[in-house]
């Protein structure tokens, strides 16, 4: 696409529906390092729904955010920023989107890109994951969640937003952060397992012990899941299943940085944003650490 193209009034300045307002000379999907997936879905939501409202948020809000990212010191645009169109809905049952998922993940990352998923309930999760196991034998699912999401059914459907922590240790590796909400089933599951979760009740004060313990359990390849409600809901609060507690955002980019040192991240999703939730500086956290987590994996 040249300028005529897409820019048919001359200088005037023009808005872009894409991560970080990218015009097409800077977001060519044959160039771009990131493809940023919208996945505006929430079909198996069982307390406040709203989150297929997230994606667009995110991309609204990303339009503020600096190229120039502070805390990794750079400009993470220039590895490139592809915004692709949504993903549609299909409302037939949870299964056929996560098979959607998985073919739009595959199809990302044969081509050599790394995708970054915006949800949309935490269900899309299963897909991309399902993709990159295929391709990373020794993928670990890096989740940040308040819930374990452990059970093996929920509200009758093996597939759904409670759900995915369990089917993705059924995949391959998985170690979750920032739970402070389980049942009494999904503890024993996960004891019974060996799955490691980093409970926000045990002792957090010594954040150089456990970026260590939690790194140790992460492979070479890892994919990060980020449920916004595992946030203290004073950084994040639209969402739809809050709990009180959580990770600030310190203490999230200490942990992020700390899973990235000297490993791939080859993926990321961010999930559960209900805009109408709450203010609008939930979206904006949400787009910067979208931005951030692209940061992480170049």
């Amino acid at each position: 696409m040249d300028d005529r193209e897409y820019n048919w009034l001359g200088d005037i300045p023009l808005q872009w529906d894409t991560f970080l307002d990218t015009p097409p000379e800077e977001s060519d999907p044959g160039l771009a390092k990131f493809f940023v997936i919208p996945i505006p879905y929430d079909n198996t939501a069982s307390f406040r729904g709203g989150s297929r409202y997230g994606p667009r948020a995110i991309i609204e809000a990303s339009r503020h955010l600096e190229d120039y990212e502070l805390y990794l010191g750079r400009d993470v645009s220039v590895g490139g920023i592809h915004t692709t169109p949504s993903l549609l809905p299909d409302v037939s049952g949870p299964l056929a989107m996560i098979k959607n998922v998985k073919t739009a993940v595959r199809a990302t990352v044969v081509n050599g890109k790394t995708p970054l998923l915006l949800g949309g309930e935490h269900t899309i999760t299963i897909g991309a994951v399902q993709a990159l196991t295929e391709i990373y034998s020794d993928l670990t699912v890096l989740y940040f969640d308040a819930h374990a999401d452990m059970r093996n059914m929920y509200m009758g459907s093996l597939w759904g937003h409670a759900t995915v922590g369990r089917r993705i240790s059924e995949i391959g590796r998985l170690v979750e952060v920032g739970v402070r909400s389980i049942s009494s089933d999904e503890k024993t599951y996960a004891t019974e397992n060996k799955i490691p979760i980093y409970f926000m009740n045990e002792d957090w004060q010594d954040m150089d012990a456990l970026c260590n313990s939690i790194s140790s359990r992460l492979s070479d390849h890892v994919y990060i899941s980020v449920d916004l409600d595992v946030f203290d809901p004073s950084v994040v609060s639209a969402v739809g299943t809050p709990e009180p507690g959580g990770v600030t955002w310190d203490q999230m980019m200490r942990l992020l940085s700390s899973a990235a040192f000297g490993r791939q991240i080859v993926g990321a999703d961010i999930c559960e944003l209900s805009p109408e939730e709450g203010p609008v500086s939930s979206a904006s956290t949400a787009a910067r650490l979208a931005y951030l987590l692209m940061g992480h994996a170049s």
